[in-house]
């Protein structure tokens, strides 16, 4: 599913990422952790193709067969829609969107129909117990809703791999609870995979695998 070989990153003279090795399973759910400026969201974020690793030094990125390294920024950006979702921290709806409305905005990039669309949308915000709120603005939901249309909107596009960065760390203990056990009932119905970034002890000891980050390595 993803393999990433001799990934570096720097930015200016500070080497953030020093030759990072992995290799993560189709249908895995991996954990990565470590202290704070480990390069954990570095990583994150370029193994989601949202940034680069240096390309003056050899290096291997694999997502789901597909070799990332030579392709253009538009290439990459139509790859990331069709293959990558993200999760994050805050859940960076759009707030004059609904529910639904925010759910179906990768597809509508990626110019799928409107109906087709609208309905996969419904169909994920019942799943995930909102269908009851598809019509209401981020403002009128809890934090946890608001996650979970996130999360849908991440699976919108039937993605080869969702990447999650500190996930629940906006969120009460309870929804946090909610949010992690969803991410396995994802992997369970779905098959999906999932790469989180974490903090939450108890997260990464419910995932499948850990990878421990630190000084810009996996130890």
């Amino acid at each position: 599913m993803i393999v990433g070989k001799n990934i570096h990153k720097y930015y200016g003279d500070v080497e953030i990422l020093k030759g990072v090795n992995l290799h993560i399973k189709k249908g895995e759910i991996v954990a990565i952790v470590g202290p704070s400026g480990a390069g954990k969201t570095t990583l994150l974020q370029i193994l989601g193709t949202l940034d680069k690793p240096q390309k003056d030094i050899n290096y291997e990125l694999n997502i789901n067969s597909n070799s990332i390294k030579n392709l253009s920024d538009k290439e990459i950006s139509s790859f990331r829609n069709q293959h990558i979702g993200f999760i994050f921290q805050f859940h960076q709806l759009l707030p004059e969107f609904t529910a639904l409305e925010n759910v179906c905005i990768p597809a509508y990039i990626g110019r799928k129909g409107k109906n087709e669309t609208e309905a996969k949308a419904k169909k994920l915000l019942d799943f995930l117990g909102l269908s009851h709120r598809i019509d209401h603005k981020p403002n009128q939901l809890s934090g946890g809703e608001q996650q979970r249309v996130a999360v849908a909107r991440a699976l919108i596009n039937d993605p080869s791999v969702i990447f999650a960065d500190e996930p629940s760390g906006n969120l009460d203990s309870t929804a946090a609870k909610n949010l992690h056990e969803l991410f396995f009932k994802l992997r369970d119905e779905f098959g999906q995979t999932f790469v989180l970034v974490t903090h939450n002890k108890e997260l990464a000891e419910m995932a499948d695998r850990t990878l421990v980050m630190k000084d810009g390595v996996i130890v």
